[in-house]
């Protein structure tokens, strides 16, 4: 039997992580997820819709074609008020589209990121994570990891694929800030988003004319793709590319340094992948979800989503669901357990739309959080930490460390 509820039960969303661990998800989520799989919620312009944090039925949102990812469809639930009219474009990226348009242009770079070539860059990610751990401790004990390991490592690995130069990671790092904070005006937002496009779209010309061995070289000499098309593409490959694997960088390291107990697993070459699974799983750095819309009526959870109505599917408390990740031989879901199985997590989503770097976040995190405690075994927290609770990716801002 369902119900369909008629008023929003749960507060506004985004919700404030004022007061809770720092690196699980705001407790209205985690309280919603005690109540049912499904509960009521309300958007940041007032609009109703439904929020989803059981691991069973976001799993279903994210992969039922009933659901859509079309950023155009008119009730598609948006976490900036008052965005739909200015940032809604008729030329979004594949993440916000469905199929057949979406494979179309996924197909156009999967080649970029499949395992085994992913696997032949690890000597290349290994030299930039070095070189970058002999600049941070050249000379000094003291640092901040986010600036200073964090952030370039993804930074340099990313730009080196896509062709974008390095020098100017200054400027779209600014950019993206601007891009995933929730406290981003819409016209800062708007011109942030121009500005990048407008980068992308110069460098995607000067790619034509004088192709090299990138990727977005590849996409600029396809006679299918506009200039527009591939800046659009390069936008979501460069933001993905470093803020997310940068944020988990930082907060991975932050919570290792709480539980100093579990970082040998970490030089257990064949306990290294199952430990990054773990930080991914518990870390879930997208705690805002994942917006998707009815097409038509389905059942879930015990409730009748309606067509036309917004759903928002938790990825950080389908990640803490204890009938998937719990069991007597391990730590509560919130608890950080380097021996727990997570890898039916849902970090990088689900189903079609599911993370297409995810080889590449998996390789980098593996190789950066080794190779950080090998070399520095006497790692130790410096001073006080700062959270970015601001930005749709959750992450830090600072990480003072000493060695």
């Amino acid at each position: 039997m369902t119900t369909t509820p008629t008023a929003p039960a749960v507060p506004l969303l985004p919700a404030p992580h004022a007061g809770t661990c720092p690196f699980g998800p705001p407790p209205v989520y985690t309280e919603a997820a005690t109540t049912a799989p499904v509960t009521r919620a309300e958007l940041p312009d007032g609009d109703p819709c439904w929020l989803v944090t059981g691991y069973a039925e976001v799993r279903t949102v994210l992969s039922d074609r009933r659901f859509s990812a079309d950023i155009r469809h008119p009730a598609f639930p948006l976490l900036v008020a008052g965005a739909r009219k200015e940032l809604i474009t008729d030329n979004p990226t594949f993440l916000r589209l469905d199929d057949p348009e979406h494979a179309r242009q996924r197909r156009m770079v999967t080649g970029e990121f499949l395992v085994k070539r992913v696997e032949a860059l690890r000597p290349e990610i290994q030299r930039i994570v070095d070189e970058e751990l002999d600049r941070m401790t050249a000379g000094r004990s003291t640092a901040d990891l986010v600036a200073d390991f964090a952030l370039p490592v993804p930074s340099l690995v990313i730009c080196l694929l896509l062709g974008v130069p390095y020098e100017d990671h200054d400027r779209f790092q600014s950019l993206s800030r601007t891009m995933l904070s929730r406290e981003s005006t819409v016209e800062q937002l708007r011109a942030a988003q121009d500005e990048v496009l407008e980068y992308l779209r110069d460098l995607t010309t000067r790619k034509r004319a004088n192709p090299e061995d990138d990727v977005l070289s590849r996409l600029a000499a396809r006679d299918d793709l506009t200039a527009e098309d591939v800046a659009g593409t390069g936008v979501l490959l460069l933001i993905a590319g470093h803020e997310t694997t940068a944020n988990m960088i930082a907060l991975s390291t932050a919570l290792l340094l709480e539980r100093p107990d579990q970082i040998a697993r970490l030089a257990d070459p064949a306990a290294l992948p199952g430990a990054v699974e773990e930080l991914l799983r518990l870390l879930t750095i997208v705690h805002t979800g994942l917006p998707r819309v009815a097409l038509e009526d389905v059942e879930l959870g015990g409730v009748t989503v309606r067509a036309g109505e917004g759903v928002i599917a938790m990825l950080s408390t389908a990640n803490r669901d204890e009938a998937v990740f719990g069991g007597a031989d391990h730590r509560a879901t919130d608890e950080l357990d380097l021996d727990r199985d997570a890898r039916r997590h849902l970090s990088f989503g689900f189903g079609v739309h599911q993370c297409l770097g995810q080889p590449l976040a998996r390789a980098e995190l593996q190789i950066a959080l080794e190779t950080l405690f090998r070399r520095l075994p006497g790692l130790q927290l410096a001073g006080e930490r700062a959270f970015r609770t601001e930005s749709f990716i959750y992450g830090m801002r600072s990480l003072p460390v000493s060695w």
